[in-house]
């Protein structure tokens, strides 16, 4: 192979191109690089006498170079699994110089909790920072919590302590480690079969959840330091055996109600017709605690830890019998620094219960 065609063979399609332009090949644009090569070769013998004939390498040198792509800073935050989240980037030759120039000393990742909010803006307390290789362009970050929308931030840290931002990436959100503990409102269902001393909170629920005990474990802990009252009339008719006797002498059942009540003497004889009847009646009351706070706080009632719903609010439904009930209510930031607490305190007070459930109804002669 002849020394001009070993330069021709090192020549790019356009440049071939440009050259058969040159020399007058026909339909050069379709033909390949081996059938450039053959027409050109033919070709240059003609062309040897003509002074005019352009060299090889001056067309090489006067053709510009061929163009790449410009590298563009990008960062791309995508979520691996509910611990672990896969970042990559590429930094553009002219954002590392200019942050070199400004003094930048650690490439690092910031990664910031958005979860419900806009424009840019982040949860305070939960920006995390991770310094990372000069030299790399990927990385694995641990995810703080689950069920979270994050964005990550590529930067440069100054020697000053400032901070050089070059890209940020999209929003994304990690996925949950374990079906949500969020309770929602589980409203009891009302049953009029219910015995009494059976609170509302053991009555069977159509959801089953996996804090379902929560609200039982609450009350507990809001009445512990408190004396227990009896529900309804059993705060109100404990009497001994000598009370019961002296009601009795006074013609009073336990209750406060007379023999002459329905129209009945002791003989059995009324001043109308008597009947038997059977009647009932069953009633109660809940209380419902809620409020809200930063989402990525943890907020305790108690000793209990509640879990807060994407925007941070809670509501919690919670027995509310006879007696005081205290309330202790905190939340405590992410970093552990910040705390805020309120204490709410409850008083339930029966003064007259004169009920029943049906299971409990007899017959009585009006």
């Amino acid at each position: 192979m002849s020394q001009a065609l070993s330069s021709l063979a090192r020549m790019t399609l356009r440049q071939l191109r440009q050259v058969a332009s040159d020399l007058g090949v026909s339909l050069y644009s379709r033909k390949s690089k081996e059938e450039l090569l053959e027409e050109i070769d033919t070709r240059k013998p003609e062309q040897a006498s003509d002074s005019s004939a352009v060299s090889l390498f001056t067309i090489e040198a006067d053709l510009p170079p061929a163009p790449r792509p410009a590298a563009a800073t990008k960062v791309v935050f995508l979520p691996r699994d509910p611990q672990w989240a896969y970042v990559f980037w590429e930094i553009s030759e002219a954002d590392r110089q200019g942050a070199l120039t400004s003094g930048a000393t650690q490439l690092a990742l910031r990664l910031a909790d958005v979860t419900g909010l806009a424009n840019g803006a982040t949860h305070p307390h939960t920006l995390q920072e991770v310094p990372v290789d000069a030299h790399s362009t990927e990385w694995y970050l641990p995810v703080p919590l689950s069920d979270r929308d994050y964005r990550v931030e590529l930067g440069y840290r100054q020697s000053a302590g400032g901070w050089i931002s070059l890209a940020t990436s999209a929003v994304a959100r990690v996925p949950a480690l374990h079906p949500s503990e969020q309770i929602l409102d589980q409203f009891v269902p009302f049953t009029l079969e219910t015995a009494p001393g059976t609170t509302m909170a053991t009555l069977p629920s159509p959801v089953e959840a996996a804090n379902n005990d929560l609200h039982e474990r609450l009350y507990q802990s809001a009445t512990v330091r408190w004396k227990r009252f009896g529900r309804g009339s059993e705060a109100f008719h404990e009497i001994d055996d000598n009370e019961s006797s002296r009601l009795s002498g006074v013609g009073l059942n336990p209750s406060g109600i007379g023999l002459w009540a329905s129209g009945r003497n002791e003989s059995g004889l009324g001043g109308v017709t008597p009947r038997q009847r059977a009647f009932w009646l069953v009633a109660d009351a809940e209380l419902i605690v809620y409020g809200a706070t930063d989402p990525s706080a943890r907020l305790m009632i108690g000793e209990e830890e509640v879990p807060l719903s994407s925007d941070g609010t809670f509501r919690v439904q919670v027995p509310f019998r006879d007696g005081i009930q205290l309330y202790p209510i905190q939340a405590i930031a992410v970093d552990g620094e910040q705390k805020r607490n309120i204490t709410l305190r409850f008083e339930r007070d029966t003064p007259e219960d004169n009920s029943n459930p049906s299971s409990q109804a007899v017959a009585e002669w009006f």
